[in-house]
Order: structure tokens, then C-alpha cells, then sequence
């Protein structure tokens, strides 16, 4: 019976301590800092933002340059993670009839540091054709404080 009530004593500590502990973290304040964000501008090279048509050769040119957050006083932040997709032109065949017809396909992926790794700017530039595009989205970029802010989306189409 000794063992019972010292037993039972222990877990009523126990549950007492975890209660504690979790109260006094809920009672803490967190600080939260209010701050404007800027406006920012995403680039590649000399392009800006998101550009409608561009030459492919100046686009295969510009592929291994990393992609550049911007903001009003042309401070530029740090790219922490971004999405990337290709979206290229492809050809099938119908099954019923024999012919071809054109469709597309894309390859994408997330990257968390820029430029793009080498195997992927290798396989745009070998397949890159006009009237495919290349599209950045979901950009994330830090300023030197440590705030985290979402970039405009970039997209190129080649002409």
C-alpha cells in the first residue's frame, strides 16, 4: 500500500510540474514588430520583373544568371527559396487517327539558392525553342535584418 500511495504521489508531481510548465510558457508575450513592406522588383540579368516576349537567344544567355530580388533603393535581398517551372512544346501522336498534334510539357521543381543548378540551365538551353516560357514563382527573399518577404513572380516566354 506504501508503494501505491508513493506511486500515485509521484504522478500527481509529474502532471503538477507539466501544468507549470505549460502555464508559464502561455503566459509569456510575444513581441511582434510591425513593419511596411517594401516594394519589391525580381530580375534575371537586364530583365525586370515579368517580360512577355523575350529573344531566345538573349534568353539562353541569361540563363545562368541568378535570379535578383530588388527593392526601392535598389537594396538587394537574398534569394531563400523560390519554384521553377519549363514549359516546353511537345509533339504526340493520336492513338485512333496516326496524326500529330502539338501539346506541351512541363519540368519543375523548388530550389533554394540561385542561379539555377547547371544541369537544368544545360538542359534549357539544348531544348529551349521559341514560344516556351520559363516561369519563377513563390519567391521568398530576406533583407539583412531577417525579414522574409514574398517577391513578384518572373516569367519569360521566348520569341
Amino acid at each position: 500500500m506504501n508503494k501505491n500511495i508513493i506511486s500515485f504521489a509521484l504522478i500527481l508531481l509529474c502532471f503538477n510540474c507539466f501544468s507549470q510548465t505549460k502555464t508559464n510558457a502561455t503566459n509569456e508575450t510575444k513581441k511582434t514588430i510591425k513593419i511596411k513592406p517594401p516594394h519589391l522588383t525580381t530580375s534575371m540579368g537586364v530583365l525586370k520583373d515579368s517580360i512577355n516576349s523575350t529573344p531566345l537567344d538573349q534568353v539562353k544567355a541569361l540563363l545562368g544568371a541568378p535570379l535578383k530580388v530588388t527593392d526601392d533603393n535598389n537594396i538587394t535581398l537574398t534569394v531563400t527559396y523560390y519554384q521553377f517551372y519549363y514549359k516546353s512544346k511537345a509533339v504526340v501522336q493520336d492513338e485512333k487517327t496516326g496524326k500529330y498534334k502539338q501539346t506541351s510539357s512541363m519540368a519543375a521543381d523548388y530550389f533554394t539558392s540561385t542561379p539555377l543548378p547547371e544541369k537544368w540551365i544545360k538542359l534549357i538551353k539544348d531544348e529551349l525553342i521559341s514560344g516556351e516560357e520559363l516561369y519563377f514563382f513563390d519567391i521568398v527573399a530576406k533583407d539583412k535584418e531577417g525579414h522574409i518577404f514574398y517577391a513578384p513572380n518572373f516569367k519569360i516566354i521566348t520569341k
